[in-house]
């Protein structure tokens, strides 16, 4: 075993120097680890939404082709990260080997089944087999091995969830948890968006707006927008394409007689829907901007062009105790959770 490592895991990083390693171009992804470095044996990998649509689109949906995609990534960064969004994921695993300097220092044992919360985007990962590609939950089966600086974060994969639900939960949780921070009783939220993490953001809206307050759906998809109806998880549901924001204005104004969002979350993981999402949302609202597909400079720019002054907080996928907001959202809302076993856990 190597000595100690960098605590935010720099000594990994191959190229360019002085990088931390989610910006890094290539890591080190030897699993002889540092003395403060947990190693996974990895069971599956959960890549963005983003990213797993990129690899579809490039590889025309086909699984195997998906495969020698992710392989290459891998080989050639010592990580997986979408070239494109540079996003990765989460992964879930098994604790295998803690080094001495974390031992004690962590609430993990060698055996323990974790997630990491922290992006696969800079996580050192040695992949030995895909096993197998989900194309409907997006989830990759897989033997390899991956490693966890001092630094990082994970959660123990609660038993009353499981492992497919809480990875297909997990991998979205910065979403709601953000929803719940900032939407208050009263206030009107819009989620633009409902997959995954748009199901999430809504539930959670529900629950913080409530009694008196109005949640939003905007989506492009029929049958999604159906989903969200007999979950009943939205006050109305606007059948609309994002990345036409005049039209997708014009309808969210007559519906709601010119009230603008209070708080506008942006879940789509497609182009262009940037200034859909700031049209609809007041001056003095916020909005989360939590999909890797957003374009920041559209979004500012956009803004300023309209005279729109609305604050935007970037899709960062941290906050202290996310995970478990998430998980409660799942644990409360019955239909939801039937929705994710029957969607996510085939």
């Amino acid at each position: 075993m190597k000595g100690q490592g960098e605590y935010y895991g720099t000594h990994r990083v191959i190229r360019p120097e002085g990088l931390l390693p989610q910006a890094a171009e290539k890591v080190d992804n030897t699993t002889d680890i540092w003395s403060n470095e947990m190693l996974i044996d990895v069971i599956a990998l959960q890549p963005t939404a983003t990213a797993f649509h990129t690899l579809k689109e490039k590889c025309g949906g086909d699984a195997e082709k998906i495969k020698e995609e992710i392989f290459a990534i891998v080989e050639e960064r010592g990580k997986f990260q979408d070239p494109v969004t540079k996003s990765g994921g989460i992964l879930v695993g098994k604790v295998k080997k803690i080094g001495p300097a974390l031992q004690g220092k962590i609430d993990a044992e060698v055996g323990d089944k974790i997630a990491t919360l922290v992006s696969l985007s800079l996580t050192p990962l040695k992949l030995r087999e895909i096993t197998d590609i989900n194309l409907d939950t997006e989830q990759v089966k897989c033997k390899a091995e991956a490693v966890l600086f001092e630094s990082g974060i994970f959660t123990k994969i609660p038993e009353d969830l499981g492992q497919e639900l809480s990875l297909a939960v997990m991998d979205v949780a910065g979403a709601p948890a953000q929803v719940a921070v900032n939407a208050k009783p009263g206030d009107v939220v819009a989620v633009m968006g409902a997959g995954k993490a748009g199901l999430l953001c809504l539930a959670e809206a529900k629950y913080r707006v409530a009694p008196h307050g109005k949640v939003v759906c905007l989506e492009y998809s029929k049958s999604q927008c159906e989903v969200v109806r007999k979950l009943g998880l939205a006050d109305v549901v606007l059948e609309v394409n994002g990345q036409k924001p005049l039209e997708t204005y014009n309808a969210y104004m007559e519906t709601m007689n010119g009230r603008l969002a209070d708080f506008t979350v942006s879940t789509v993981n497609v182009v262009n829907t940037e200034l859909s999402t700031v049209l609809v949302t007041k001056d003095t609202g916020k909005i989360y901007f939590f999909t890797m597909s957003t374009d920041f400079v559209k979004a500012s720019l956009g803004a300023e062009g309209i005279k729109k002054y609305a604050t935007m907080i970037m899709g960062a996928g941290y906050y202290p105790g996310h995970v478990e907001i998430a998980f409660n959202i799942i644990r409360r809302n019955d239909m939801l959770r039937k929705y994710f076993v029957d969607r996510y856990c085939l």
